[in-house]
């Protein structure tokens, strides 16, 4: 009897082994996945999220007089291979609560390339820095980031004004190394251009930025006037930035400039980076309170499409 019972559990151990060895894995079911569906657990921590859906990679690239993050989130190709090599830079918010419109401009641009990252050619990734003077933006709609809507916005002409300027209320535009000068003017005002060229954190943050990474071009929103403006600092326009200047202006039907002359400009953050040789322009949206995202997208995507490859 116990012959006969050791044989049989033999004859089950063995036939358990094979069926162990012999089984279907994920490695061997069609295309490498799984059989019937089924997904296997992810490790702790791990997220099943596809990757055009996951959050862009972003930083924080400096902080504002009040200690406010000044983030930069930044999107590469999805195309595997995709080398990324130019960098086209664009940057909102510059002007705070005052032109909070370009802030909303450039997270539609985000949330359009976390959608859809195969818009980013092979060769090229796309730098948005959406709030450089988030103290401004504070002021204005109760927020330092993009979280808001027009209805946050506050409806006094004086708390607009205020949140043009960072909280050493300097004009940020007038804080950059082209033509600084200590008091500026924006339209028939006088406004503080720093103690010194890049006096502000704000401004050097984003100087920061720019000399340790190789901008290939760059676009910055400020309202309102409806146009874009190619940037020089008494070099002359660079023919890129000509390029760009025609190239945005045809696509989004804005009006092109070859600069802006409306008034005298000191400390321009467009014309300093003409000054370091990057192609630059800045777009004007119409008014201050609409975003204009059509107009834009197909001038990102001109842009885009320029550079590549």
């Amino acid at each position: 009897m116990k012959t006969i019972i050791g044989v049989l559990l033999a004859i089950i151990i063995i036939g358990a082994g094979a069926y162990w060895l012999m089984r279907p894995t994920a490695l061997d079911a069609p295309g490498g996945g799984t059989q019937s569906g089924i997904e296997p657990t992810p490790p702790s921590g791990a997220t099943t999220t596809a990757p055009e859906q996951q959050a862009a990679p972003q930083e924080a690239i400096g902080k504002s007089v009040e200690g406010r993050d000044i983030m930069a989130y930044h999107f590469r190709p999805a195309q595997a291979g995709g080398t990324g090599e130019k960098e086209i830079l664009f940057v909102g918010g510059i002007h705070g609560g005052y032109d909070w419109n370009t802030v909303l401009v450039a997270q539609e641009l985000i949330d359009a390339l976390r959608e859809d990252p195969s818009v980013i050619p092979t060769n090229v990734q796309v730098t948005v820095i959406p709030v450089l003077n988030p103290d401004g933006l504070q002021k204005v709609t109760g927020t330092s980031d993009t979280n808001f809507t027009a209805s946050d916005v506050s409806t006094s002409e004086a708390t607009q004004i205020s949140g043009r300027f960072n909280a050493h209320e300097v004009d940020l535009n007038r804080n950059f190394d082209c033509d600084w000068q200590a008091s500026g003017t924006w339209q028939s005002r006088q406004v503080s251009g720093g103690e010194k060229a890049f006096s502000e954190p704000e401004s050097q943050a984003l100087k920061a930025y720019v000399e340790s990474h190789a901008i290939t071009a760059a676009v910055v929103w400020y309202s309102a006037a409806g146009g874009v403006f190619a940037s020089n600092c008494h070099d002359g326009v660079l023919p890129e930035t000509s390029t760009l200047t025609s190239l945005y202006a045809k696509a989004s039907g804005y009006k092109a400039y070859a600069s802006f002359d409306f008034y005298s400009i000191t400390g321009d953050a467009v014309n300093w980076l003409a000054k370091q040789k990057i192609p630059a322009i800045s777009v004007l949206l119409t008014t201050h309170t609409n975003v204009e995202w059509d107009k834009n997208l197909a001038g990102i995507k001109a842009l885009l499409a320029h550079y590549a490859e």
